[in-house]
């Protein structure tokens, strides 16, 4: 009864830890909508700005996949 209930908590935090991942997708929506309303407006400086674009990109999803390795620890490690 016990290691159910452990196990119950377990797949909760898990759940909670995923919700990172969809912040992460607003994020990375977030990012690449303003560099191309940017863009849109200024063509010539949106070339100067995609190495930019791509670091921003790159945090985002780091934190989205940190996020998922949080909720594997949280499923399979206990």
């Amino acid at each position: 009864m016990e290691g159910d209930i452990v196990q119950m908590g377990a797949y909760i935090g898990a759940g909670l830890a995923c919700t990172g991942m969809g912040g992460s997708a607003i994020g990375v929506g977030n990012i690449v909508g303003n560099f191309l309303s940017g863009a849109l407006r200024n063509p010539s400086a949106a070339a100067g700005q995609t190495a930019m674009l791509f670091i921003g990109i790159a945090f985002a999803e780091a934190f989205g996949i940190f996020s998922f390795l949080v909720a594997l620890l949280l499923m399979f490690a206990v």
